[in-house]
């Protein structure tokens, strides 16, 4: 019995589409939600001559008032979302109770009521910020030609 030996030879390749699929697919996703991780609250702010804070250790408390004074806090679920007076104080007083040393900033329109900044700014002093700072835009720079 004449009997023909079959070898299996192996493979050494790696098909590597379903990777590449993959990778774009995460691509995609990348790019769909790195926008929506910025604030997207949009305020006009002030131009001051202040000088820039330093960078802490743990992202600030930032209380953004728009132009119709509406309230945004950049702590909870969907920060694009206005909340009411009772809302921020109690996630504010909340986040300063997990860490005493964040820094609180109110970032302000430039068209909104003075009056309004303020009520913002006792609703944090209320919920246990002991300073409150602001967010301004720099002046913009005056070129200099020739002395």
């Amino acid at each position: 019995m004449a009997q023909t030996s079959r070898k299996r030879r192996l493979m050494g390749e790696i098909n590597v589409v379903p990777y590449i699929d993959v990778m774009l697919v995460l691509l995609i996703i990348f790019m769909i939600t790195a926008p929506l991780l910025t604030q997207g609250v949009k305020v006009d702010l002030p131009k001051g001559a202040a000088e820039p804070l330093e960078a802490q250790r743990i992202p600030p408390l930032v209380l953004s008032v728009d132009r119709a004074g509406r309230l945004y806090l950049n702590v909870g679920p969907e920060p694009q979302r206005p909340l009411d007076e009772a809302m921020v104080a109690a996630r504010a007083a909340a986040t300063l109770q997990r860490d005493p040393a964040t820094q609180v900033l109110v970032k302000a329109d430039s068209a909104v009521a003075y009056g309004r900044v303020v009520q913002a700014m006792v609703i944090l002093q209320q919920a246990g910020a002991h300073t409150v700072g602001f967010i301004t835009e720099p002046l913009p720079q005056v070129e200099r030609h020739g002395s």
